[in-house]
């Protein structure tokens, strides 16, 4: 059964929807990936590129001379990977609108992951509402936390 999904980049330039046919994910731990990031691994749902929807196309940065990277020249947003002679893309978890539907099935690119942060449950846990500083400063801002 597939659904269609909504998704975009913070800013709201960059909006897609998206038919999925899975609650399949992935991390990807590859270096290429940690840069576009700016973290220890991505999470990624692969999907046809035909059964995606751009409202507004995202910018393009050819990573390497086999790959592309969509994302917002506006805010930063990481949205896209791809192979542009493929017929599929990935599509970063997080851009999704409710990415919650999603679970990892699988690592790839272990060798450069780094595994001080693969199980990290038993580390202490705090909620951002429990931090007075950034309750404050919102507050401030605009009058509520955000969603």
């Amino acid at each position: 059964m597939s659904d269609w999904m909504t998704g975009g980049c913070m800013c709201g330039a960059k909006r897609y929807s998206a038919r999925i046919e899975t609650d399949d994910a992935y991390l990807c731990h590859c270096r290429m990936c940690q840069r576009w990031s700016g973290n220890v691994s991505i999470a990624l749902v692969g999907l046809k590129k035909a059964d995606v929807e751009w409202d507004t196309p995202p910018d393009h940065y050819s990573s390497s001379p086999i790959a592309r990277r969509g994302h917002c020249a506006t805010c930063g947003t990481s949205l896209t990977f791809d192979f542009p002679d493929s017929e599929t893309m990935d599509l970063t978890v997080a851009s999704f609108d409710d990415p919650s539907r999603f679970r990892p099935r699988h690592n790839y690119a272990v060798e450069s992951w780094h595994e001080a942060w693969l199980d990290v449950r038993d580390l202490p846990a705090i909620r951002s509402e429990e931090n007075p500083n950034v309750v404050d400063r919102w507050m401030k801002a605009c009058g509520k936390l955000p969603d």
